[in-house]
């Protein structure tokens, strides 16, 4: 779901790799449209189209040689971009837009969804060879709501920040921490976070 720290376990993995002092790159599927998002991931060549740099430009993919690029709401992504990271995928090649020649990139993916890829698979709504392909090693990341003692230690990680950060000595009431292990936290930890933040 949103809001459980897909982002936060995906840095974790990160820097507990053995390519933990190389880059870590990370982007939002669904947040450029497609034509951007091609460009942004594999990069361009000079004069690739209209508006493009004259010098052309680095992808991500390029950037997080050696280190990890995560693909955050993956089951967003357009189908034209499913195909090149297949490609990726199986022959660690990317295509610049504009270009002519492969160029090889070795970084780890890690892609995260809120959504049920195997169902939108079968609906053909996402490529099924990308989800086989992708699906080697899955972990799910329950709510909070399913895991209320971790609110707790969200809240208490939170007061903790927020009190150093504005030099505050703020504490919380057994009875509020009563009332907010209870509470379902909807927007997850980044609920909990804007909670104890306002």
């Amino acid at each position: 779901e949103s809001g459980t720290g897909k982002g936060l376990l995906a840095k974790f993995i990160h820097k507990s790799s053995k390519r933990k002092k190389n880059p870590f790159i990370q982007i939002n599927c669904p947040a450029l449209p497609e034509s951007l998002l091609e460009a942004e991931l594999f990069g361009y060549e000079k004069g690739a189209f209209t508006g493009a740099r004259e010098q052309g430009k680095v992808g991500l993919f390029e950037l997080a040689q050696e280190g990890t690029l995560f693909l955050d709401e993956i089951g967003d992504l357009p189908f034209s971009v499913q195909a090149k990271l297949l490609k990726y995928l199986d022959d660690h090649e990317i295509m610049r837009v504009g270009g002519t020649k492969p160029k090889i990139v070795d970084c780890t993916i890690i892609a995260a969804t809120n959504r049920d890829l195997e169902t939108l698979a079968k609906k053909r709504k996402f490529r099924q060879d990308l989800f086989y392909r992708l699906n080697t090693f899955t972990i799910r990341i329950p709510p909070l709501r399913e895991r209320p003692q971790h609110s707790l230690e969200q809240v208490s990680y939170f007061l903790r920040k927020y009190n150093r950060e504005y030099k505050l000595r703020r504490r919380i009431t057994q009875q509020a921490l009563e009332s907010l292990q209870s509470y379902p936290f909807f927007g997850n930890v980044r609920e909990v976070e804007n909670i104890l933040n306002s």
